[in-house]
């Protein structure tokens, strides 16, 4: 370590980044394609068809969820590219009802 150098806060270690871009992309991508999945299986009409056709649509989510995890510019900015619209679909969700069908 060079004489004039600081030593990184904790918060600052390159490390940190990339677990918490790593958690965006295992359990963000898998709410954001649960919250997916539950909505489509809530508006497609027939219900075997929507449940299948809404976990098929999860996986590709869930994929591209972790894709995004690691090329947003900051770990903040993966974290809210998943989690604000995981919330927007599960509110979508929800405000359908349970009977919706």
């Amino acid at each position: 370590m060079p004489r004039n150098s600081v030593p990184l806060r904790w918060y600052q270690r390159p490390w940190l980044g990339v677990l918490s871009r790593t958690g965006a992309a295992i359990f963000g991508g898998y709410a954001l394609a649960s919250a997916s999945a539950v909505l489509l299986a809530r508006l497609l009409p027939t219900p075997s068809q929507a449940v299948l056709t809404g976990l098929m649509v999860g996986i590709l989510v869930c994929a591209c969820a972790a894709l995004w995890a690691f090329a947003a510019a900051s770990a903040w900015r993966a974290w809210a590219g998943i989690v604000i619209p995981a919330a927007v679909l599960f509110g979508g969700a929800f405000l359908l009802g349970p009977g919706a069908a």
